[in-house]
């Protein structure tokens, strides 16, 4: 698998980066679409969205490094060096959220305001997942332990994506792409939910911890790459976190009054 997309002799573009780019720019849409549809204010929205960007983006490499220390301090080098690879989802997550939150504060947004903007996001978010992971395919990585060529045929994985997940000769299961449709389907159901007439602010981003959780908890323990925290898998603790997150905020939700198709922002 040639990880370089253009090589224009000064300078290599890969395919990791343009992935993780469409991920970027499509996920920002659907999430401007969203809140546009909702009326909100997407002037504040769009300005809020650089600092998303580069605030996940610090925190998906931050997280990684951290787990992944001594290589590091031993390459310090190799910090900047993200078309390799490294890019924690959860720590963009964490970056981002809190970005959303302190940006939203900072303009005197009300609570309300600020989860609504977090809940439009997850739309984004989930797209951009769905289409980075397939990064991780050029790279070779976040694969899963040794399977057969005859196996992955025998559920109907296309031809190249075996060849791509065949590693010196021996084939892995991709489970970057079991995450890429799990998270596809997610995100069909959250465009569904956010139709309910009864939805209330904050139940998307509820409902999007505790789907994401359960695949990624799944997904974790097929990986042979995991980040480890002593003898435990880190992302699994995390997603266990994330599942009791968004099933406090899913009750907390329920028992709100203001409804997620009728709120709009009171600071435009």
């Amino acid at each position: 698998m040639n990880r370089v997309a253009i090589d224009l002799g000064f300078v290599q573009i890969y395919w990791y980066s343009i992935t993780i780019l469409c991920g970027v720019i499509l996920g920002g849409t659907i999430s401007y679409l969203e809140l546009k549809r909702l009326k909100k204010d997407t002037k504040f929205f769009l300005d809020m969205l650089f600092y998303v960007i580069l605030f996940g983006f610090i925190g998906a490499r931050l997280y990684y490094v951290l787990f992944n220390l001594d290589y590091y301090l031993a390459n310090p080098s190799e910090i900047i060096a993200v078309w390799n690879g490294g890019l924690a989802i959860h720590g963009g997550i964490i970056g981002g959220v809190l970005t959303i939150i302190v940006y939203s504060r900072i303009h005197k947004k009300k609570i309300l305001d600020v989860v609504s903007y977090i809940d439009a996001s997850t739309l984004g978010l989930i797209l951009g997942q769905i289409i980075g992971r397939w990064g991780n395919f050029f790279n070779g990585e976040a694969h899963g332990g040794a399977t057969t060529k005859a196996f992955l045929e025998s559920i109907h994985i296309p031809d190249f994506i075996i060849q791509g997940m065949t590693i010196e000769g021996i084939v892995y299961h991709p489970t970057f792409l079991y995450e890429s449709l799990l998270n596809l389907i997610g995100l069909i159901i959250l465009l569904i939910v956010r139709k309910f007439k009864k939805l209330k602010v904050g139940m998307l981003l509820s409902i999007y911890l505790m789907w994401y959780a359960v695949v990624r908890f799944f997904i974790e323990s097929m990986r042979t790459d995991s980040l480890m925290f002593g003898n435990l898998k880190m992302a699994q603790i995390i997603s266990i976190v994330f599942f009791i997150v968004g099933l406090i905020g899913f009750i907390i939700s329920l028992v709100k009054s203001v409804n997620y198709n009728k709120e709009s922002d009171k600071n435009v």
